[in-house]
């Protein structure tokens, strides 16, 4: 079985394009599975600026026509052509899938270095993977080592210590822009009820703001102020609302945006300078909000450019960290990747015994000597064993598990037969509900 990933992220095309590609992205493992045997396992990591897929095909040679049909997939849901679609995401096999994919967890290829919010993401795209029974094994261990990593960077490095995210940095460049930084005297309106509106709803009360107000279109809002406080608006709330904020925040991602024209409405009696983040990466508010006299338009690009460099000692110490996780990773996958082929050479070998031996009882009966000599057989053979196994486990370390397999076909007429690999089975624990706890 062989590991790809499809990547696209804001270090290498616009962030609108990536929120495009990411349009369907809740289906696409589904989909993918049901419509292409190349794909045994996938796992979708859509975040505010990257879009990512994680894959296993059944061998090398599927990677290109799982890779085909996933763009296809991609392209039907997102609206966009498959020519756009391919040259967007950049593919990776091997070990540079483990490599990426640690680093992103760690938050080491964040647009804020050593931001927290990655880690929980990627755990979240593991599980809502096995909920829907797309997570294949080697998936499962791949996100499984993902997040223990992220664990040890932030244990053991100062990166990310400040508690630095996307969100903080984004209410420091509001600060900035405020006349006043007191966050306590501040009206907000906080649109969405997601992972990143409970965190923004978090980093507000630590600035000592209290007047937040929540407005979701899924109508969830009541129930999400019910754990966390603020007041939830309605359709008929939301622009008096508006009206009367300092700062909205968007973090829905929703069908429905403010758009520039509406907002002039709404804040037209209004004095007081607007300050709109938007975090949502299909956009809560129209780019030309930011065009409005009085309103000052944050977005994520901004926040990017914004983003504090960390120290260059915790880097090098996390990338050393990544590195070398994502390399006993490896070793220990591929030393995996024999077992099959060990498997079948002792399966062989004992076969050939066991006839032996079958043949040494029909002449001489279960006697002592049979014993005698069934017992210095299954010695020999041990002993035979031992320097193919070992030899099984080097090869493996070193990339040429292929090489023994050959070998063995070549010498002994062994086919080793790889393990299916099945999907998780579907966990009976609300994830979600722990998610929110």
């Amino acid at each position: 079985m062989v590991l790809f990933s499809l990547v696209a992220t804001h270090a290498d095309i616009d962030l609108e394009t990536v929120a495009q590609l990411s349009n369907g992205a809740s289906g696409i493992a589904t989909s993918a599975l049901s419509g292409s045997p190349a794909v045994t396992g996938a796992i979708v990591l859509a975040t505010c600026n990257r879009y990512e897929i994680y894959g296993e095909a059944p061998h090398a040679d599927d990677v290109e026509a799982a890779r085909a049909a996933l763009v296809s997939e991609i392209s039907g849901l997102s609206g966009l052509n498959e020519q756009l679609v391919s040259r967007s995401f950049s593919t990776r096999t091997g070990p540079e899938v483990t490599q990426h994919l640690f680093a992103v967890s760690a938050g080491l290829d964040s647009a804020v270095v050593g931001e927290r919010e990655i880690a929980g993401q990627v755990r979240r795209a593991l599980i809502t993977a096995q909920h829907e029974g797309t997570a294949s094994s080697g998936l499962v261990r791949l996100f499984q080592a993902a997040s223990k990593t992220a664990k040890d960077v932030g244990a053991q490095t100062a990166l990310g210590s400040r508690g630095l995210s996307i969100v903080s940095v984004a209410l420091d460049l509001a600060t900035d822009l405020s006349e006043s930084p007191d966050w306590s005297a501040k009206n907000v309106v906080v649109f969405g009820t997601g992972a990143y509106a409970g965190a923004t709803m978090a980093l507000l009360r630590e600035r000592g703001c209290t007047d937040i107000s929540v407005f979701s279109s899924s109508g969830r809002a009541e129930a999400f102020v019910a754990t966390r406080g603020g007041t939830a608006l309605d359709s008929d709330s939301l622009p008096v609302a508006v009206a009367a904020a300092d700062v909205m925040i968007g973090c829905s991602g929703s069908d429905t945006r403010v758009e520039a024209g509406e907002l002039a409405g709404i804040r037209a009696g209004s004095a007081q300078p607007l300050i709109a983040i938007d975090l949502a990466l299909t956009h809560d508010f129209d780019p030309e909000v930011g065009q409005l006299d009085g309103v000052e338009l944050l977005t994520l690009e901004s926040v990017r450019l914004a983003a504090p460099q960390e120290q260059a000692e915790s880097l090098t110490q996390a990338s050393g960290i990544v590195s070398g996780a994502a390399q006993a990773f490896e070793q220990e996958r591929e030393a995996r990747s024999v077992d099959s082929a060990i498997v079948a050479l002792r399966r062989h070998t004992m076969n050939v015994l066991d006839a032996e031996m079958e043949r040494v009882r029909a002449r001489h009966g279960c006697t002592a000597a049979a014993e005698e000599v069934e017992f210095a057989l299954r010695r020999m053979v041990k002993q035979l064993l031992h320097v193919p196994t070992v030899r099984a486990r080097e090869l493996a370390a070193n990339g040429q598990q292929d090489d023994y397999v050959s070998a063995l076909e070549t010498l002994y007429g062994i086919t080793v037969e790889q393990p299916a690999t099945t999907a998780q089975p579907e966990c009976p624990v609300d994830h979600q509900s722990l998610e929110t706890a």
